[in-house]
């Protein structure tokens, strides 16, 4: 591992290093190899690829039938477009079935691995080994040095980030910052790369954690708690934008898909609407079961639509001076008012789980100054910037997994 690379006082001058050996930071160092580059990546922790083998519940929602712009977050929303066509989700797929690891279709488009993430960071591992990418692991880069020979990088062992650690100077003529961000820290989540940036004169657009589940502190934290494990399909908007998925209610607050999804786009202090019967309009709904089973209580008709425990503690809020009533007995108004409820329930998220639990970081390196194109820095020459780093972000669905391979490659075809 780390001392199978001699440093450059022993002749060994890689033409590009990658600072990352992640999904983006492996795809590029493939295609910059492909080309007849010499590579080096360089990965902080002990193992490479944490991330893809966490993802998707271990079975890598690796792409997406349907990759557009549209798909992605960015204070910048075109930069993305050149990358994703360059390198688009077909080309990802050839490479998965060149290796004839076995996928499946899910729901709206996503990809994932019938059997393991393994396979494709097994994959990504044999094309580094078919065009001799080098890979190191458990090294902490402690400064880069820019000058006429390159940029100069200063490395050490695991996570010892001082003078007296450093082991080693190694020097590139090309260097492709491919860290991640800071989701995730427990997988390699880190900040590094916005120091760099810093270093070179980059902006950054601020950060924070994208798909993500909530957390509540009113009265929907033991309402949550209570209901824990229950979920439910519905549709939740929030600025305009509108998701329709399943809910998760967890003993923090609310999670799953469509919780993810919002959550990119939900800022402190925002309510969202959640709309608990999509296909359905509540009110009309009560009205038309009060003249056909007017002696049924509100709790069964509504439990024929809806999980019972969640429809008795939303009885316990909104209703509950009516429990074990008759429907004959509830006017119109009334029904028409617990049918608003149950298609515009607004609630106030107090936060979200944070970095810890977020599958993205939103914001990152200002992309303004950034070449669309190839990735490369407009502030220093040979430098380039790829995958979660960067002011680009993914919905929940393999998205950003599309974002990792499109734009490394479009960086490995210059660096």
């Amino acid at each position: 591992m780390f001392d199978s690379i001699p440093d450059s006082k022993e002749g060994f001058r890689p033409d590009v290093i990658v600072l990352g050996a992640g999904a983006a930071g492996l795809m590029c160092a493939i295609t910059a190899a492909q080309r007849g580059r010499s590579v080096l990546v360089l990965e902080k922790s002990n193992k490479l690829g944490k991330k893809i083998l966490m993802s998707g519940g271990g079975r890598c929602n690796f792409t997406n039938l349907s990759i557009d712009a549209d798909n992605y977050i960015s204070s910048n929303p075109h930069f993305c477009r050149a990358a994703l066509k360059r390198y688009q989700q077909w080309d990802f797929i050839n490479l998965v079935e060149k290796y004839h690891i076995e996928y499946e279709e899910r729901k709206h488009g996503q990809l994932f691995c019938l059997h393991s993430a393994k396979d494709i960071l097994s994959m990504l591992i044999a094309e580094c080994d078919l065009v001799n990418v080098k890979m190191e692991s458990n090294v902490m880069v402690n400064s880069i040095q820019t000058g006429k020979s390159g940029f100069t990088l200063k490395l050490s062992r695991g996570n010892a980030k001082s003078e007296d650690a450093i082991v080693r100077s190694i020097i590139c003529s090309s260097l492709v910052v491919a860290t991640g961000a800071l989701s995730i820290p427990t997988l390699g989540g880190s900040g590094q790369g916005y120091e760099i940036a810093k270093q070179f004169e980059h902006s950054l657009v601020p950060s924070r954690a994208g798909l993500v589940p909530f957390t509540f502190s009113d009265y929907l934290k033991p309402l949550c708690e209570k209901i824990s494990g229950v979920a439910i399909d519905v549709e939740v908007e929030c600025r305009g934008r509108l998701f329709r998925e399943s809910l998760l209610f967890t003993h923090r607050g609310m999670s799953g898909p469509v919780m993810l999804q919002i959550s990119n786009y939900w800022k402190e202090g925002d309510h969202l609407k959640l709309d608990l019967l999509p296909d359905i309009d509540a009110g009309e709904y009560l009205l038309e079961q009060k003249l056909l089973y007017g002696k049924q209580q509100l709790q069964t008709i509504l439990g024929k639509q809806l999980p019972k425990a969640l429809v008795q503690e939303l009885q316990s809020l909104f209703w509950q001076e009516s429990e074990g009533k008759p429907l004959s007995e509830f006017s119109d108004a009334s029904l028409t008012n617990i049918g608003k409820i149950l298609n515009q329930w607004r609630v106030k998220p107090s936060g979200t789980e944070g970095y810890r639990t977020a599958e993205v970081t939103l914001g990152g390196v200002d992309t303004t100054e950034i070449s669309s194109k190839t990735m490369e820095s407009n502030r220093q020459k040979h430098l380039y910037f790829i995958g979660e780093v960067l002011d680009v972000s993914g919905h929940l669905g393999g998205y950003n997994f599309q974002w990792a391979w499109s734009s490394a490659y479009s960086a490995g075809l210059v660096a």
